[in-house]
């Protein structure tokens, strides 16, 4: 589906050049269109290169809290699980302990410490992958929960909205939580109704129903803050738990006397490796995503989608923010400068840049998650996993534009 959707993307974009060549009599399109791809392509190889130095310095880490113990000790708090909706990994496999580790990042909001620790468990899933060229099970389900993964703290959301003179950066915090929780159960239910795998389980629903509680833990206490202390707490409380995970598999790995310096420069030793392994696959996305944006697609797209649901008679309040949710999905810098965009021409308080933060945290860089993470482990077929991640990212769409209209305050 990855082959023909990205074919799509070109022919869908040489089409909207046509029309705006011939129609709009923008004879200028060609060659914006062509610059823009040039520049993607250079654009993916820089975006390689800035991220060797952080898969060096986390897979290096990563390499300690294998060696020392530590990725398995935190795999068995989630263990039960994993034999339900993972069965074919075994209980043994260090995969299990990274992939704990990157959804602790993810929901933490540690991006720059979520993609390495994902990119190790994809690694550590192929290993025990029969198929080498289609993706097994268990990274489908692992890529989709990973793309529609829980962020508990979106940080750089509020900050953006913060620094564009927003009265209530916050305010996003708790639809964006409740929208992306969405997500990933949508995300998570569609995997397992194509896996046959039983949702009604005890185990999954413990699990299930413990996820729930602490979210709506967080969200109590959230709002007990005042707007300046959610900000504050926010921005503290992420860059602390950055230093505690590092502190954190130091000390384990000292404890268990190894020598931290070599098994640090083993393990980024391979983060080099997986920036260059992915190269290719990233220039085949961004430029595809590039022709998309810039030959005026995906603005036709949005004036569509304004028609239908006016004519629908359907509230179109939030069609400024659209944008936002089009492009998350393709590129993650595209929906960041989508979000800033909508802030500056309607008001950083205004509906549509509360509705495009919101739309900003409850999704995932599909797209881009899918080229990175399979591309790094050279898994051509990616069978069910996205249909079910872009199921995922409707479903957190739609999330927040029904959050956005409750908890608005005009």
């Amino acid at each position: 589906m990855l082959n023909i959707l990205w074919t799509l993307f070109f022919l869908a974009s040489f089409c909207g050049a046509i029309y705006q060549c011939f129609i709009s009599g923008n004879t200028e399109i060609w060659t914006t269109l062509v610059n823009q791809l040039f520049e993607s392509a250079t654009g993916a190889f820089t975006l390689a290169i800035n991220l060797t130095g952080m898969l060096c310095f986390w897979l290096g880490l990563m390499k300690i809290a294998e060696k020392s113990g530590l990725t398995e000790l935190l795999a068995k708090a989630l263990r039960p699980l994993f034999r339900v909706i993972m069965p074919e990994v075994p209980e043994n496999s260090p995969a299990l302990g990274s992939i704990v580790m990157n959804m602790a990042a993810n929901i933490l909001g540690l991006d720059n410490a979520a993609t390495p620790m994902g990119l190790k468990s994809m690694e550590q899933l192929q290993q025990i992958n029969r198929k080498k060229n289609e993706a097994s099970n268990a990274q489908i389900m692992f890529i989709v929960i990973n793309a529609s993964a829980i962020t508990v703290i979106p940080i750089s959301i509020l900050m953006y909205r913060s620094l564009q003179g927003a009265g209530n950066p916050s305010a996003v915090f708790v639809p964006i939580l409740l929208a992306t929780s969405c997500s990933t159960l949508v995300g998570f239910l569609s995997v397992c109704m194509v896996q046959k795998i039983n949702i009604f389980n005890r185990t999954v629903l413990s699990y299930t129903i413990g996820l729930a509680a602490l979210i709506a833990g967080i969200c109590r206490l959230f709002l007990s803050l005042s707007p300046q202390e959610r900000l504050e707490y926010s921005e503290v409380f992420g860059n602390a738990l950055i230093m505690t995970f590092i502190t954190l598999f130091l000390l384990y790995g000292a404890v268990k006397k190894l020598n931290l310096y070599e098994t640090f420069i083993e393990g980024a030793k391979e983060g080099f490796s997986i920036a260059v392994q992915i190269i290719p696959y990233l220039v085949a996305m961004l430029t595809a995503i590039a022709a998309l944006r810039y030959s005026g697609v995906l603005d036709g797209v949005v004036w569509c989608f304004e028609k239908l649901f006016s004519a629908c008679g359907i509230n179109t309040e939030f069609i400024p923010a659209l944008p936002t949710a089009l492009m998350k999905p393709l590129s993650g810098n595209g929906a960041r400068a989508m979000m800033i965009e909508t802030m500056k021409n309607y008001g950083p308080d205004s509906f549509p840049a509360f509705v495009s933060g919101v739309m900003q945290g409850s999704t995932e860089t599909t797209l881009y998650v899918i080229a990175l993470y399979f591309g790094a482990v050279k898994i051509a077929r990616t069978r069910h996993a996205l249909p079910c991640c872009l199921l995922a990212d409707f479903a957190g769409i739609c999330a927040a534009v029904f959050f956005s209209y409750v908890f608005y305050q005009r």
